[in-house]
């Protein structure tokens, strides 16, 4: 697989059949403020550039990517790539078809069983994250989670993410380990919030121990789109999919 030189590989020990990646800005030719390799289909981009972005994205991948209509909320679904499901993640066990998740801020986090029987990606904003949308994909694989490898893909980062008191109430609520996510930022009421800790305690508590990824910040690192940046904004993709073996 030839990706993009600014795009995206986990490092992480997963099978050779798994094939996983994050897309930047860069390789399309969508139009400012959508440049260049907008993937998003709902958010003002001409639609014929959008999906000649993703029909781009497909044959560089070799893959059928499953898109779907992401709500922020806890529904997982089987990847189907002719159905466009209301759902925030997705997972498959068929070879050839991309569990697809898209981000412009929020946590892509992707999870590949061991043995690479089943894959799955999963739209990690902090209301699916706190409501138990990874939890609920590690239901929906059915593999034990202490064989499940994950990786966090790129997000906004906690030096700059401020959130409210309801954010942090959503966490803390349910892991007292939560409050270290969390530090003040200095403006009255408001904390500055690290998704990524979130996601690994959250992940920690469900079973799953073998977590890469993170470091990233997709407001100050100018490959990614950023809802918090720029409002108007394209979406760039994280997939993961399993080849025939």
């Amino acid at each position: 697989m030839r990706l993009p030189h600014d795009w995206l590989e986990p490092g992480w020990p997963a099978p050779a059949r798994v094939r996983a990646c994050s897309t930047t800005r860069s390789a399309g030719d969508s139009q400012p403020p959508f440049d260049r390799f907008n993937l998003g289909d709902h958010v003002g981009d001409d639609p014929l550039q959008v999906q000649a972005n993703r029909s781009w994205l497909a044959q560089q991948l070799n893959c059928s990517p499953a898109w779907l209509e992401q709500v922020h909320g806890v529904a997982v679904v089987e990847a189907r790539p002719a159905v466009v499901a209301t759902a925030d993640a997705c997972w498959s066990r068929t070879p050839g078809v991309a569990c697809t998740i898209m981000t412009a801020d929020c946590l892509p986090v992707l999870l590949a069983a061991r043995d690479g029987s089943c894959v799955a990606a999963v739209h990690a904003g902090w209301r699916s994250l706190a409501g138990g949308v990874l939890e609920n994909t590690l239901a929906a694989m059915a593999v034990p989670p202490d064989a499940v490898l994950a990786w966090l893909g790129p997000a906004i980062g906690p030096e700059v993410y401020e959130v409210g008191p309801e954010v942090r109430d959503a966490f803390v609520v349910r892991h007292a380990a939560a409050e270290a996510a969390f530090v003040p930022s200095g403006r009255a009421g408001h904390w500055l919030a690290d998704l990524y800790r979130l996601a690994r305690i959250r992940l920690a508590a469900a079973g799953v121990q073998a977590v890469y990824g993170g470091g990233f910040c997709t407001l100050t690192d100018e490959r990614f789109y950023s809802y918090r940046g720029d409002a108007v904004t394209g979406r760039q993709a994280s997939l993961i999919w399993l080849q025939d073996e």
